[in-house]
């Protein structure tokens, strides 16, 4: 997964990640990428971060030996809802604890706007990350780019309000 972590390119970052997907589980990559997350640099999270959407890659079972002759493969390789969960409670916290603001905007662009899509221990870290995100004094220039998580982009945006569905 270092391979993947370090590639600076999204697009290539794929290319290592994907491989690792059908080779060792869903599971197992995304368990690699939380612990970037938790435990790495700032260069290493932002990595991780651009990785993650490749570990969602959808599988197929004419690309990978992993898939037994009737063309079934281990269930357990690839449930991932725990690590789910624990992506977003790492970004959540690396939102809260990073002071570099480009970190900060590439863990908050990443996370879903929907309450729903959060186990409820993980509501009132939400809650203050959401606060904390609209209330922050950072440049405009630093929150360009396509709003594709709670933070919105563009002048005169702030957090989107949280829907319950």
């Amino acid at each position: 997964m270092a391979a993947a972590v370090y590639d600076p390119d999204p697009s290539f970052c794929r290319w290592f990640v994907e491989p690792a997907v059908y080779a060792f589980g869903r599971r197992r990559v995304m368990a690699a990428l939380v612990h970037y997350l938790q435990a790495g640099t700032d260069a290493e999270r932002a990595g991780a971060v651009r990785a993650w959407y490749s570990a969602h890659v959808p599988l197929r079972a004419d690309q990978s030996p992993a898939y037994g002759p009737d063309g079934v493969r281990d269930p357990a390789l690839d449930k991932s809802q725990d690590m789910k969960a624990a992506w977003l409670e790492a970004s959540l916290r690396v939102f809260a604890e990073a002071t570099d603001l480009r970190m900060r905007h590439r863990v908050l662009l990443g996370l879903p706007t929907s309450r729903a899509a959060y186990p409820p221990y993980l509501h009132e870290l939400l809650e203050s990350t959401l606060t904390s995100a609209g209330v922050h004094p950072a440049p405009r220039y630093v929150f360009r780019g396509p709003a594709m998580g709670p933070l919105a982009s563009g002048p005169g945006m702030t957090v989107s309000p949280l829907s319950n569905g």
